[in-house]
């Protein structure tokens, strides 16, 4: 079955939006847009350095994620905006991973595959990778669900029932930079930011319950990802950016249904 490389590319799609559907509702909850934008552009950073120290992609892309992460957690609230810093940190990283990536010598490199995803070249170790960065991911988020929940509902209710904010702040961070890692074969670094957002922003007209907010955001991106798949090749259109297409379409539609029950038409 996996011989297939559409099969591959379909089970690759939706471990991303398993990983990335309750991570995203998180960065939805606590307006973490670009906070998640700067990670994934910090990412192609790692790319090039584990180019560069034949090391693995993937170990690359997190530690670089996760120290901009950390970066940003750290720098927040002295002497610059919030999305100020982002923007810096972000394009800077992206601009100093392209540049990077220019001196590689004697390697192959296709740029435009971790800028915007290569989703049906994913082989059987990239699928061992990203369903085991998923599970990862999974776990971090259900073990740490009520603690995360409720530092994001109030950061005064978290002190008082014995949670430290920051802890759970360093756990959603690590958590980000896996994804990120995982999803760059996927959709690439520029749309990494779009499959975080889009499922979790359209579950969150449906659901009654942040429980429920979570399983919407990942049928939304299962889906998302297999229609997308299925249109990419129909249409001869890049796999990523379909993917992310086809998400936004469904989030039009479910902003359109709940516009209309709100205004009672």
């Amino acid at each position: 079955m996996l011989d297939d490389f559409m099969t591959r590319a379909t089970l690759a799609g939706v471990g991303v939006a398993f990983a990335a559907a309750p991570l995203g509702c998180f960065v939805v909850w606590r307006r973490m847009a670009y906070f998640g934008d700067a990670t994934a552009h910090a990412a192609i950073l790692g790319v090039a350095l584990s180019l560069a120290l034949q090391m693995s992609i993937f170990v690359g892309a997190v530690a670089v994620a996760l120290i901009m992460a950390l970066t940003v957690t750290l720098l927040a609230g002295r002497g610059y905006a919030m999305d100020t810093l982002l923007g810096v940190l972000a394009h800077s990283a992206l601009a100093f991973g392209l540049v990077a990536v220019s001196f590689l010598s004697g390697i192959r490199i296709d740029l435009m595959a971790y800028l915007f995803g290569d989703i049906l070249a994913v082989s059987r170790t990239d699928l061992l990778v990203i369903w085991g960065g998923a599970a990862l991911v999974i776990a971090l988020i259900a073990w740490r669900w009520s603690p995360l929940l409720t530092s994001t509902l109030n950061e005064e209710l978290a002190y008082a029932s014995g949670i430290d904010p920051k802890r759970e702040q360093l756990i959603l961070t690590l958590a980000l930079a896996i994804t990120v890692a995982v999803a760059i074969k996927v959709v690439g670094v520029l749309l990494i930011a779009a499959m975080l957002i889009i499922p979790a922003a359209a579950a969150r007209s449906l659901a009654r319950t942040p429980e429920a907010m979570a399983l919407i955001a990942a049928v939304i991106g299962g889906v998302s990802a297999f229609a997308g798949l299925r249109a990419a090749y129909m249409f001869d259109t890049p796999a990523g950016p379909s993917i992310v297409c086809v998400a936004a379409i469904v989030f039009a539609g479910f902003s359109a249904i709940s516009w209309r029950s709100r205004s009672g038409t």
